[in-house]
């Protein structure tokens, strides 16, 4: 027997009909390329949001067509999230931090029919335009006074400008595609992530709960994580739906930026990579004096890679903000844990409570996890063993655009992550490594990950990356490289005694490097195997 409940579809585009009708006069702040600060509104933002649905549907745009940005976070890029996907089309939004031939294959793979992108992109927009086969237009976000001379495409202000400020939104099957997004490609070319209005719907909820990111009317957010990274970890759609301030800080990421930003517009809520964090702590050391009095922030949201230990006690012993460690990836929407504390660790010394925090956060509802061993066998989730790391729910992929890869889920539906982790009975994660990350030394294994994190906790230590190389006897061994902080000089054995405090002996590398700067992918994941590659011939000194 079925229920009596009304039948309506989760759509996108009841987000943004909420947000102006309950939250009209909450601010959307932007800074943008062009330099001048954009204050507007939910109501107002609804408008243009509906301008440009109606400048799509005049172009052409028809549902499932997709749709391309390449862009910063500010209140043009919002409005592609919403009138894209209210009328059935695809918003792909494609990094521009990747190399231009990646660029080159997304938006050829995706099919997309319009390119929307920044102005400080119109260089690279400009190499890859002949290669661009389905692309039909090319718009600027911006206005004609701003359009250099020289850019061959529509200013955005320019094409929402005759369209009417209202529409009737359509309905259709909440399962239909709302966004692409494509995975870095650290191996092969990029992957295409389609999610669904359910899925993103369904997501929302979960980053408004009080077990997830907390989200509410009484934040202001400042939202570090690009719009073009996993659909900025749901934001914009969450904070539509609770009525959250938003404040976008455009191109300017440097430290003194966000700081500044942060403090201007009393924001209590962030998101970012960890290297974002280090910037900002760093504009806060190279500032003496810097009053912090005026920062509001209550909580950051660091995912992407894992949060050292060192950033999680600095944010709360310095500025008495409390990190939520979260972890997920594209195919999972992107998140699938969040480390909130529970009832239990509350009354606990402040040393224990950072130790939960470090974990990389606890499954929320909505998603499944579990870890195998390599037959695929289920391990005890008790925090003792780890294995190969599998997810399955809602907004967890089943497969990749176009078939990419084949199929991916096992008969009973789960998606392996090629992360490798402990999970204990209280559903925290411990990620111990990347699956083709793991050090085997002498038949046991070394999580890379707690060498970095251990290694980043010395005062002179900016970034540490660790790998396996070679050994004669060992099979492999741990090999740590170093970036200095500014103005330091550490040696090899300063390092090797700090950490032979904090790990395990035979978990000591047996080599240190130093170097300027470490290779990341384009969403500020390091790249081992270009690290692998540089030190292939790296003689271990022990």
């Amino acid at each position: 027997m079925l229920g009596l409940m009304q039948d309506s579809p989760l759509l996108i585009s009841s987000l943004i009909e909420h947000a102006a009708r309950y939250h009209p006069h909450v601010e959307i702040v932007s800074r943008t390329c062009e330099g001048p600060v954009v204050r507007t509104n939910w109501r107002d933002l609804a408008k243009r949001v509906a301008k440009l649905a109606n400048a799509l549907r005049r172009m052409g745009i028809k549902p499932g067509d997709r749709v391309a940005s390449l862009a910063w976070n500010t209140h043009r890029h919002v409005e592609l999230y919403f009138a894209v996907s209210g009328i059935g089309a695809v918003l792909n939004t494609v990094n521009p931090r990747l190399f231009p031939e990646q660029i080159d294959y997304i938006v050829n793979h995706a099919e997309n029919r319009v390119l929307f992108f920044d102005i400080t992109f119109a260089g690279l927009v400009a190499g890859l335009r002949g290669r661009l086969s389905t692309v039909e237009r090319f718009v600027a976000l911006t206005d004609a006074d701003h359009l250099p001379a020289d850019v061959a495409a529509e200013a955005y202000e320019d094409l929402l400008s005759p369209e009417p400020g209202q529409i009737d939104w359509p309905v259709f099957d909440e399962r239909s595609a709302s966004s692409l997004c494509y995975t870095s490609g650290t191996t092969g070319n990029p992957k295409g992530v389609l999610y669904t209005h359910r899925s993103t719907i369904l997501h929302s909820f979960m980053v408004c709960t009080a077990d997830g990111f907390r989200l509410s009317s009484a934040d202001s957010v400042l939202l570090v994580v690009p719009l073009f990274h996993v659909n900025a970890w749901g934001i914009p759609y969450a904070a539509a739906m609770c009525g959250a301030k938003l404040v976008l800080p455009g191109p300017k990421l440097d430290g003194k930026s966000l700081f500044e930003l942060a403090v201007a517009e009393k924001c209590t809520f962030s998101l970012g990579v960890p290297t974002v964090w280090l910037g900002f702590f760093q504009h806060i050391d190279d500032t003496p004096g810097l009053d912090t009095s005026g920062l509001r922030l209550e909580r950051v949201v660091i995912g992407g890679s894992a949060a050292p230990r060192a950033i999680i006690e600095r944010f709360r012993r310095d500025l008495g903000v409390f990190v939520i460690h979260a972890w997920g990836m594209s195919e999972t929407s992107p998140v699938a844990t969040v480390g909130n504390l529970l009832p239990k660790h509350r009354g606990l010394p402040e040393k224990e409570q950072i130790d939960v925090q470090v974990r990389q956060g606890r499954v929320v509802y909505g998603v499944e996890l579990r870890i195998v061993d390599e037959d695929r066998n289920a391990l005890p989730q008790d925090g003792s063993v780890a294995g190969d790391l599998h997810v399955r729910g809602p907004w967890v992929t089943s497969g990749y655009f176009k078939g990419v890869g084949g199929d991916l889920l096992d008969a009973g539906g789960w998606f392996p992550t090629g992360d490798v982790a402990k999970i204990d009975s209280d559903g925290y994660v411990v990620l111990t490594d990347r699956s083709k990350d793991v050090i085997k030394s002498g038949g046991e294994w070394i999580s890379s990950i707690d060498l970095e994190n251990a290694a980043v906790a010395h005062p002179a230590v900016q970034e540490a990356a660790v790998i396996g190389l070679p050994h004669p006897k060992w099979q492999e061994r741990p090999f740590l490289i170093i970036v200095p902080k500014p103005g330091t000089a550490p040696d090899r054995d300063e390092i090797l005694d700090f950490l032979s405090a904090r790990v395990a002996k035979w978990w000591l590398p047996d080599d240190v490097a130093f170097v300027s700067e470490l290779p990341h992918t384009a969403t500020g994941k390091l790249q081992k195997t270009k690290l692998r590659e540089q030190f292939r011939d790296h003689v271990l000194s022990t």
